[in-house]
This record gives C-alpha cells, structure tokens and sequence, in this order.
C-alpha cells in the first residue's frame, strides 16, 4: 500500500508542477553539417538518394534536411529515436552496416566538420514535433512538394530551461507567436543523458530551449523578432538568455517530410 501511495503521489507531484520538462521517450538530433565550399548539393544528392532509408531501416526516423540560407556551405538535418537506449543500437546498426559502408566513401570527402549536433528532447509532450509518416516522403528523383521555410530559433540560456523558461515560453511567449501568425511546431530542451555513440561527438553541456516555425518566405520571421525586441515579453525573455539567439533559416531539400 505504501508503495502504490509514493507512485501515485508521485504522479501527482508531476502534474502539478506545470514548469517541470516532461519525460517523453524521444530523443532528437540537431545536426549541422559543415560542408566544403561548393560541395553542399553534392552532399544533399548523396544523403537524400542514398542514406534515408538505411537510417530509417534500422530504427531512425529522418524528420528533415535543409540548406541554411544564411550559410551556403552549411546543411542542417534532423533525425529522431524512440529513446536513447535505441539510439545507441540504431547508431551502431547503421554505422557499421552496409548502407554506410557503401556510401562512406561519397559523403565523408564533402564534410569539413559534423560536430556541431544538439541532442534534444521535448520540452513537453505538447511541444514535441509533428511530422508526416515516412511513407508520404518524396520518392527519389520525383517532383517534390511545395515547400515553406523552417526557422529554427536556439536560445542559449543561463539557467536550466525547466528553472522557469519553460513556463515562460508555453504561457506567454507561444501564445504571443500565434497570435502574430507564427505556428509553435515544436519545443525542445537539451536531453542530458549522456551521448551513447560517442563517434559522433554531440553539444550535449549546454542550456538550450530550441523551438521550430514555418513560414512562407525567408523574411517572414525578421518582422516579428523587430516586434519582439521591443515589448515587455521581449525585455523578459532576453533576460533569460545568456547570449544572443541562433536563428536557422532553413529550406527543405527535396525529400525533407519537414518542409
């Protein structure tokens, strides 16, 4: 009895405490790539041709690639695991197996640097990202779907996200986003576990709140952070911040299911 009375205080204990991260199974990779200068659409007909479905056939989930506007050399993807027990698995499984060893050989030669990785999770179950099944993926070498711009927004905080930022964002400023037309795709923490692929070195000690939006056009989101600067919700959240925010402005590649 005593033990179902901890449980079940315990649950309550975590419903009502509305700032605390929630503790959702999936783990999210933030990758930006550095890429040799001239070499990025080499690279993207590389991993969008032939390096999405080894991933996924081993238990990833590629949610997006995408050239950063804002850097011709750079490409930033994405991809998901259902927790970090499979990331390991799914990791070793791809990087010692076939597709990769087939293709290595293409894709290293573009890389000028590939650890600049954020290991994220959702800031709360609401915040975690919605995005179509695999199976609605452009097939390779077909005509892709229209596609927006993802703005990707990492602020670089002084505490922990769950010290408050966290409230912050889901009771003032993403209601203060949608009001002004801005759609809140996702919300993300850094996910602490430490990394359990250590080949693949990750930014794993940082205080980040990352969170996504979709816009039409390039410029959509430079208003809107103009109007931001300068009101009350805008003072409070630089206050949280402990250097300047990282804006990606990001478009899809062909095969991106983000887009």
């Amino acid at each position: 009895m005593r033990t179902l009375l901890a449980a079940l205080l315990a649950i309550f204990t975590m419903t009502t405490h509305a700032d605390s991260t929630v503790t959702t199974p999936t783990v999210l990779e933030l990758r930006q790539y550095k890429i040799f200068a001239d070499k990025r659409d080499e690279m993207i007909a590389v991993f969008d041709g032939k390096l999405i479905e080894g991933q996924e056939a081993v238990g990833m989930r590629l949610l997006g690639q995408f050239r950063d506007l804002d850097d011709p050399n750079r490409f930033t993807w994405m991809r998901e695991f259902p927790n970090m027990d499979a990331r390991g698995k799914a990791l070793t499984d791809f990087y010692t197996g076939p597709v990769w060893k087939a293709h290595r050989g293409e894709a290293n030669p573009l890389l000028e640097d590939n650890d600049n990785v954020l290991l994220l999770k959702p800031a709360t179950a609401e915040l975690a990202l919605s995005v179509p099944a695999a199976s609605e993926r452009t097939k390779s070498g077909d005509q892709p779907t229209a596609a927006n711009i993802i703005v990707v927004t990492i602020y670089y905080l002084w505490k922990d996200p769950s010290e408050g930022f966290t409230r912050f964002f889901a009771e003032k400023l993403k209601p203060e986003l949608t009001a002004a037309g801005v759609p809140v795709l996702g919300g993300y923490v850094t996910e602490a576990t430490p990394n359990n692929f250590p080949a693949l070195p990750v930014r794993q000690h940082e205080k980040v709140f990352v969170w996504f939006t979709r816009m039409q056009d390039a410029a959509g989101y430079d208003p809107l952070r103009r109007k931001l600067d300068g009101s009350a919700i805008g003072r409070e959240l630089e206050d949280y911040q402990e250097r300047a925010a990282q804006v990606l402005r990001l478009a899809p590649t062909p095969r991106s299911l983000l887009r």
